[in-house]
């Protein structure tokens, strides 16, 4: 059965004045779009409100987004100057992303750079990982790692050197090792949650105000082959 998340059952990871980091849901979309789906960005404004007895509106920023049908770390910014901060260093790729995923075809090697060109569509809502550049391309590179051999799969840890749209789902797809209910990118059947397994597992980055190391880790959802890991 699929959990959104709401004020009472959000699973915080971190929280201080400036920052509040999330371990996000497979139904939660981080930013409001046409579904109408209440966004997670609300859900924490309504936490925030709640547990600090807060009067009026609650100042949240959006720093970053995930996929919806994907699991794990969020960050938002609680403050205006923690948001300007927070983007320069996305902006400036001076944050350490790692997710988990679980793939059924091993890749060919053990361990790998992979770097393809993404070209998006909008209106299908993918990319496209192409070997050599094409008209409107994006360089894309990441590292993956084969990190345990479950019964059916390979859990894999990748570690992104660029943050492109659907990047880790079109190119594991792209050297045939699609993750695990992600139709949309070549996987042969969905998860009975409607998510895939795709989690980002871990963030690391130094805080916006005190300037101190971070490193937080997502717990994986309560499921059988993630557990196994």
């Amino acid at each position: 059965m699929k959990i959104v998340s709401d004020k009472n059952n959000l699973q915080v990871l971190y929280e201080d004045n400036h920052i509040i980091v999330v371990n996000k849901r497979v139904g939660d979309i981080v930013q409001g779009d046409k579904t109408g789906d209440k966004p997670l960005s609300d859900v924490v404004k309504e936490y925030i409100k709640q547990k600090y007895d807060k009067p009026g509106n609650v100042y949240l920023g959006v720093v970053h987004r995930l996929d919806r049908p994907t699991t794990g770390i969020v960050l938002f910014a609680k403050t205006s100057k923690a948001l300007s901060r927070l983007n320069d260093l996305f902006k400036n790729r001076e944050t350490q992303k790692t997710y988990w995923a679980i793939v059924k075809n091993r890749p060919e090697k053990e361990s790998d750079t992979l770097v393809h060109y993404l070209k998006r569509n909008e209106k299908s809502n993918t990319s496209k990982a192409h070997i050599k550049e094409v008209a409107n391309s994006k360089r894309a590179s990441l590292d993956y790692t084969i990190i345990k051999t479950l019964d059916n799969y390979y859990a894999l840890e990748i570690n992104l050197h660029t943050g492109r749209h659907h990047q880790i789902r079109s190119q594991l797809s792209a050297i045939g090792s699609p993750i695990k209910g992600d139709l949309k990118y070549g996987f042969d059947r969905s998860n009975q949650d409607g998510g895939i397994h795709l989690h980002a597992r871990k963030l690391e980055l130094t805080h916006p105000v005190t300037k101190e190391h971070l490193s937080i880790t997502a717990p994986v959802p309560e499921d059988r082959i993630w557990k196994s890991i």
